[in-house]
């Protein structure tokens, strides 16, 4: 079983002033997916997301999926921490996102979320990076868009045949 980690980026939930509802939503969807999921929240901004990612890469997280922070609000800077720690993107992915969003709420085309690689190393298999929006309804459907990619995309990662 491949350890997911999902990261919950909220300034409100962060500080414990609102429950977050889309990581246990995401991670329910997830684990039914077959991963052994952990969850954490941090506050928004590239430094908390950046910071955040490279832990669980570091506790040995081959899923890494993000919800919250992907808008264009001042402090919505997911994409910009997430890029600075991916190697490659995987822009089809983001694009099914967005595309399946936006089936169910035009507010969709805002998200900037990004998708991508990080390359394995002597000391990891490697890893996939997904942004998803917060709302618990757009982190469950983005949850079923990348359920059944992620398991392909590991498998690559860790020298996999196509």
């Amino acid at each position: 079983m491949e350890l997911c980690t999902v990261i919950t980026v909220s300034d409100r939930s962060a500080a414990g002033l609102r429950t977050d509802v889309s990581g246990p939503v995401l991670a329910q969807a997830l684990r039914a997916g077959g991963f052994e999921v952990s969850v954490v929240v941090v506050p928004d901004g590239e430094d908390s997301v950046r910071n955040a990612l490279r832990a669980a890469l570091a506790a040995g997280a081959r899923l890494i999926v993000t919800t919250g922070g992907t808008g264009v609000g001042p402090r919505d800077q997911t994409p910009e921490g997430t890029a600075a720690v991916i190697d490659r993107a995987l822009p089809g992915i983001a694009e099914a996102l967005r595309a399946e969003g936006r089936q169910h709420s035009a507010h969709a085309a805002l998200s900037r979320g990004l998708a991508g690689v990080v390359n394995p190393t002597p000391t990891s298999r490697g890893a996939l990076i997904v942004n998803l929006p917060g709302s618990p309804k757009a982190a469950k459907e983005g949850g079923e868009v990348l359920l059944p990619l992620a398991g392909h995309v590991l498998d690559q990662l860790s020298g996999g045949d196509h």
